[in-house]
């Protein structure tokens, strides 16, 4: 393991930022990993990573590329993020490509993996990453829009991205699909049914 040794803030201040993105944090987040060496464990490898523009798609991108392999990052709408993530991967030395779009779409998906193959000429591996989360205090403040967005990107973007890329990957591919520990455990302020 590779666990090195960083200053985290002791607190960060109360924020709120208007969803999807991250280029408005301070502080800023952290995600290059700055003691962690690579391997070459994805040498000439190709990755797709869907919501790769922040959080933890940039991270993931970002040390892939320091495995070695070239990635494709898909996002919503925050090409400032997407940008800065672009940058970060290539200072690894690799390729990136950036498509933006909605997961919830089909045919975007489609497209986005069509796009990865024109571009890099294979896919290795799929990282579906890209979510929708927003809080409600109590149920009864939960939108059926808030709760179709959410089943539409956290499921249906799942369930398109896999199917666009699987007829291309070639065996011994991966998927990765990532999960907010939100769906395990309640979040802090959530009430409870008594």
């Amino acid at each position: 393991m590779q666990a090195g040794t960083r200053e985290y803030p002791e607190s960060f201040p109360k924020q709120h930022l208007k969803k999807p993105g991250e280029a408005e944090l301070d502080p800023a987040p952290m995600y290059q990993a700055p003691d962690y060496r690579g391997s070459g464990k994805l040498d000439n490898k190709i990755a797709l990573v869907t919501g790769g523009d922040s959080g933890i798609g940039r991270a993931i991108a970002v040390l892939y590329a320091r495995e070695g392999a070239d990635v494709a990052i898909v996002y919503l709408n925050e090409h400032r993020d997407a940008d800065e993530t672009k940058r970060a991967v290539e200072a690894e030395g690799r390729s990136c490509i950036a498509i933006a779009g909605d997961v919830v779409d089909w045919r975007f998906c489609e497209a986005a993996v069509e796009e990865t193959l024109r571009q890099f000429g294979q896919l290795d591996i799929l990282v579906n990453n890209a979510a929708f989360q927003e809080h409600a205090e109590r149920l009864e403040d939960l939108t059926e829009q808030h709760f179709d967005q959410t089943i539409k990107t956290n499921l249906y973007g799942y369930f398109h991205m896999v199917k666009a890329a699987v007829p291309h990957m070639k065996p011994g591919s991966a998927i990765v699909m990532t999960g907010s520990v939100t769906g395990i455990e309640a979040a802090r302020n959530c009430s409870t049914i008594r």
